[in-house]
């Protein structure tokens, strides 16, 4: 029986601050339940209090049957595909592959007897702690995720997969293993639509009990069979549960707030009678004496109701306004032709003008991110008004062909993984008051101001390295914002965003004059953009009145 019982678990930061404030929920058996919340709210801190990487400073968490974890970051530098699996293995099994893997080394650096006995000593701890069953597993695993079995890329390094082959291969492990209790941080991210497609339908099937952290609305709306939002609180973060699913969500917390409005609105009224009460009788009691009784009845009635307190505070909502601005430019902003990227993609013509909304669409590894960057450098042979946006340093793109901006059109790029070594180090208002050579700095007080419209005041202070992924990604966007980019280059932007700061960046997409690519897997984000660039499965690039999902990986030749 599969379960997570979550009582009154508090959790406070090292300055202090409380994050987590008496969270309370439960997961029932063979449950899907999505948390959700802001950016830097707690969630991922949460996850790991269940599952015991951290120790919750008050309240406890219990858990019916095993559990399988799938991290916010699931690979280190230097893993081979083997290390991935292990990381999601049973810890016995985890325990005997260390020992396997000493005594295989020391079998070969020494090759005696006393190594040789060692090593089948360990083989056959392997055995009984169900090693080869585990093999027989990821043999499936790498086969339906990698197209590989197990004994051909074992040890083949992580880093030459993709994110979304690494996450494909994660989940196939824990959807397939022995765990009753899963717990997912973000694991739709880096998947494209037909992975994310694969996943929903995994959490629908399975009879797992599954807790996940997803900002995926389509996946929300088709798998969440309650939501967990971890609320805003002056005082550490809470926890509302929505019984329903995400499509009746946004009514019910509508609501919520509503009643939390009402009973407040009530309290003050009360309290302001219950004053005028007291007042009344203060003014008869000095000229009557027999009014003091009454007098001292309504103070205590007062008393009594103001110790009791107010209804608890309606929970603070994020108030983000992206104010990209944008500029006229010419009214071809993309011109490409016969633009081949190398070894990726064939030849291809397309014009982008002035205003246009164009979605980059494709499966993973097709080279829509290649086609972003080589434009982000100013396309095939950059005009200095062309020069990026911020000091990213964009690599060379090899291709054949040309690819050119037009007049006033100055690229600003979001790039899909948000390690920014010329952020590396610095808090986020040194960098806003430092400016760049396309930014001016911005003295201490505006650069607060600017923060708290992308909610991020309260991190201030702290160093871009330090953020969560979602409060990265809004900064590069203020950063954009602030740089006077007329096309906008957004490799994925929403992968890391919250609900609210996705809507956040459509709307301010919206008021945006300039022009924006963006390759996106997101199919609630697609549905704002008017053109749709399709990177097919068979190496060719085609326009398409709709957003098309269900592309499979490029068939090509590598180059």
């Amino acid at each position: 029986m599969g379960y997570i019982d979550v009582n009154s678990v508090s959790y406070g930061l090292p300055d202090g601050r409380v994050l987590l404030d008496e969270i309370a929920f439960r997961v029932g058996e063979g449950a899907k339940v999505a948390l959700i919340g802001a950016n830097g709210s707690g969630k991922t801190t949460l996850l790991r209090i269940i599952a015991g990487d951290l120790a919750a400073h008050s309240g406890a968490v219990s858990r019916g049957g095993s559990l399988g974890v799938m991290r916010q970051f699931i690979a280190r530098d230097g893993d081979r595909v083997r290390d991935l699996l292990l990381s999601v293995a049973d810890p016995r099994i985890r325990r005997a592959a260390a020992v396997v893997d000493a005594a295989e080394a020391a079998l070969e650096s020494s090759g005696g007897t006393k190594a040789q006995l060692a090593y089948a000593a360990a083989l056959a701890d392997w055995g009984d702690a169900g090693g080869y069953e585990a093999e027989v597993l990821w043999d499936v695993c790498t086969t339906e995720a990698l197209g590989v079995p197990f004994d051909r890329c074992g040890r083949r390094a992580v880093d030459s997969l993709s994110g979304g082959e690494q996450k494909r291969l994660v989940l196939e492990a824990l959807l397939r293993g022995p765990d009753q209790v899963l717990m997912l941080d973000e694991p739709d991210n880096y998947l494209d639509v037909p992975g994310k497609r694969w996943l929903e339908d995994r959490l629908l099937e399975t009879p797992k009990t599954v807790l996940y952290i997803s900002h995926d609305r389509e996946l929300l709306a088709r798998t969440a069979q309650s939501v967990i939002t971890v609320e805003l609180g002056a005082a550490g973060n809470t926890a509302w549960v929505h019984p329903g699913g995400f499509d009746s969500y946004h009514r019910a917390r509508t609501d919520r707030f509503e009643r939390f409005d009402e009973m407040r609105t009530r309290w003050d009224e009360e309290r302001a009678k219950l004053k005028a009460l007291v007042q009344m009788y203060r003014q008869k009691a000095s000229y009557n004496s027999d009014m003091a009784s009454r007098y001292r009845s309504a103070q205590t009635r007062l008393d009594r109701f103001e110790s009791a307190g107010p209804p608890p505070a309606r929970p603070r909502e994020q108030h983000l306004a992206m104010r990209l601005r944008g500029g006229r430019t010419g009214k071809r902003a993309v011109i490409c032709a016969g633009l081949e990227l190398t070894g990726l993609m064939k030849p291809f013509d397309l014009e982008v003008r002035f205003g246009d909304r164009v979605a980059v669409l494709g499966s993973n590894g097709s080279g829509k991110s290649h086609f972003l960057r080589l434009l982000a450098a100013g396309g095939s042979a950059p005009e200095p008004e062309h020069e990026p946006v911020g000091d990213l340093p964009v690599e060379p793109v090899s291709h054949q062909g040309v690819a050119r901006l037009g007049a006033r059109v100055r690229p600003g790029w979001f790039a899909q993984v948000h390690g920014r070594p010329d952020l590396a180090g610095r808090t986020l208002v040194s960098i806003l008051h430092r400016g760049d050579e396309r930014r001016e700095g911005l003295p201490r007080e505006e650069a607060s101001r600017v923060l708290a419209r992308y909610e991020l005041a309260g991190a201030a202070e702290q160093e871009f390295d330090s953020l969560s992924g979602g409060q990265q990604a809004r900064f590069q966007i203020l950063l954009l914002e602030l740089g006077g980019t007329t096309l906008l280059l957004l490799d994925e932007p929403t992968d890391n965003l919250d609900l609210v700061s996705a809507e956040a960046l459509q709307h301010g997409l919206r008021g945006f004059e300039g022009t924006v690519l963006a390759v996106t897997h997101d199919r609630w984000f697609a549905r704002d953009f008017d053109r749709f660039l399709v990177f097919g499965s068979d190496g060719t690039v085609r326009e398409s009145p709709d957003p098309v999902w269900d592309e499979k990986r490029v068939v090509r030749r590598r180059g």
